[in-house]
Parts: C-alpha cells; sequence; structure tokens
C-alpha cells in the first residue's frame, strides 16, 4: 500500500510562530547617493570592514550563490568569499560539484551577502570564470590540512552510501599524505571568479522604504549608480 505522505495543517506544530506576524522596523542611517564610493568593489569593502570589525558579524564572508543550469533550472547554497579586488569576486569549490556544473554550462549568476543585523544587504549579479591554477594553487596551500583532505575525499554533490564512505575516504587520504607533506591540488579543484555587472547596495529603512542603490557597469569600464524603489 503506498503511503499518502501529503502535509495538511494538522499535521504543523500549533505553537510555531507565524512567520505573517514577525515584523522589523528598520531604524538605521540612510544610503544616499553622494555616500558611496566611486566604485562598487571600494563600497564594498567600506561595507565589509563594518560588517566584519564593527559589528563583528559571524562570517561576514558567507554569501548564498545563486546559479541556473542549461535548462535554467535554479539553485543556491550558502559559500565563503574568499577574495575581492576591483576584477571581482572569488570563492573556491569543486568544478564536479552541482554549482560548478552549472556555471560552466551558463556562466550567469547572483552572489547575495545578508548582513542582516546590520539591516544591510549586498547582491552582485555578474559572470562566472575559473581562476588560473597558479591563483587555485597558492589558496589551496594556505588551506588548513583537514581541508585540502576533504576537497579530496569529497564527490561534492554526488549521492554517496553514508557517512562512514566518506570518513573512510578521508582516512584513506590522510594515510597517503600524512600531516606535514604536500597535499596536491586536486584537478577538479578550483575558484570561480564572480566579474560583476551590476552591485546593489541595500539598507533597510523604516516602513519599508527601503535605500536600493545599483552600480551598473557601462561599457567604457566606469559606473553608473541608479535608486530602485523599494
Amino acid at each position: 500500500m503506498r503511503q499518502d505522505t501529503r502535509v495538511t495543517d494538522r499535521d504543523l506544530d500549533p505553537t510555531a510562530p507565524d512567520p505573517a506576524s514577525m515584523r522589523m522596523q528598520y531604524r538605521a542611517e540612510g544610503l544616499a547617493e553622494g555616500d558611496l564610493a566611486a566604485t562598487p568593489v571600494e563600497q564594498f569593502a567600506r561595507w565589509f570592514r563594518q560588517a566584519a570589525t564593527e559589528a563583528r558579524l559571524f562570517e561576514p564572508n558567507a554569501m548564498v550563490v545563486s546559479t541556473a543550469d542549461a535548462e535554467g533550472r535554479p539553485s543556491s547554497r550558502t559559500v565563503l568569499l574568499k577574495h575581492f579586488d576591483a576584477r571581482g569576486f572569488v570563492f573556491y569549490t569543486n568544478y564536479d560539484s552541482r554549482k560548478g556544473r552549472d556555471l560552466t554550462a551558463n556562466p550567469y549568476v547572483s552572489l547575495l551577502f545578508p548582513w542582516h543585523p546590520m539591516a544591510r544587504q549586498v547582491i552582485v549579479s555578474g559572470t562566472a570564470e575559473r581562476t588560473g591554477r597558479d591563483e587555485t594553487a597558492a589558496y589551496f596551500r594556505s588551506r588548513p590540512y583537514g581541508s585540502r583532505l576533504g576537497a579530496w575525499a569529497s564527490p561534492q554533490s554526488s549521492v554517496v552510501a553514508d557517512r562512514a564512505e566518506l570518513d573512510a575516504s578521508y582516512a584513506a587520504l590522510a594515510a597517503r599524505y600524512p600531516e606535514g607533506e604536500q597535499v596536491p591540488v586536486p584537478p577538479h579543484w578550483g575558484g570561480f571568479r564572480v566579474v560583476p555587472g551590476t552591485v546593489e547596495f541595500w539598507q533597510g529603512r523604516e516602513n519599508r522604504l527601503h535605500d536600493r542603490l545599483r552600480y551598473v557597469a557601462r561599457p567604457d569600464g566606469a559606473w553608473e549608480v541608479e535608486r530602485l524603489a523599494p
């Protein structure tokens, strides 16, 4: 007999908070065009420093990376930003993972930095390109020993039988590359640099009349700033 797995209202926890009743009034200072830096990366650096050193947010470099496959089916996950400069925003991953396959087929990507305690968000839209192997190797060597082994041990986004399979793979690698010895860079592992086309800075305001200022790349390399309605 086939089991009915449909969820009905009576299956839900009646004591769970109602999300529709949750409201937060943002009272932070606004963001004006005259406050912005000349480029989005400079402005990002300002906000990132404030998030990390003033607000002391937990992992301010955590960002939601949204991709779509060749058929346009989207997926999102949280990834850690590892570097940013005028060329773009860099993160590292297994190229055979779902996001790696998506970006190989469709390089358009969105990054979201959800700095909720500050009532701020930064949204980057652009295209992803692989970092060079020298850049990838330099970063890989800076990773903790366990993380280097983990890049080999995990067939990211693939189905595995159980946790024991992962642990056994890691143990075999630890025996092959004892701590203190060089762990080679996996050929299927590396970085993506997201080259921004637009970067939006979102500041929460009262009555949901938020400030949204977006940098848009122009063909001549300059940036144009436009205000979006909240």
